[in-house]
């Protein structure tokens, strides 16, 4: 199943909010295309295809946890999802937001919209 731009967003928007919680010091080695990638089998549900939280957006949102090492990392999640997220007019935000509790990844911040990438640590 391809993805188009407003799927990918969803899964943008998920994947920043895993990524903040993670701290480090490097520059940013991830990058959107791995952050859409990654979250690409949460899209259906995050846009209201599908009724359940998948497997493999569970196993992609843990992997972008661990993706997501340096606060560079965290923050490059973080805009690439927001970027994503406000071109998927269909996304659900409410379910976007329980998905990381929802597949065992404990996230210190809200996920939303008004997330401020910069902050993110």
């Amino acid at each position: 199943m391809a993805l188009n731009g407003k799927a990918t967003v969803a899964v943008a928007v998920m994947a920043a909010a895993v990524l903040v919680m993670f701290a480090g010091e490097a520059s940013a080695a991830l990058n959107c295309g791995q952050v859409d990638t990654t979250l690409a089998p949460c899209v259906a549900y995050a846009t209201g295809r599908e009724a359940k939280i998948s497997p493999g957006c569970c196993s992609g949102v843990k992997s972008l946890n661990g993706l997501a090492r340096s606060t560079p990392d965290r923050q490059m999640a973080c805009k690439c999802l927001k970027k994503l997220a406000t071109s998927i007019k269909s996304i659900n935000m409410g379910k976007v937001s329980g998905v990381p509790g929802a597949c065992g990844v404990s996230v210190p911040f809200p996920i939303a919209m008004s997330t401020d990438c910069a902050k993110v640590n």
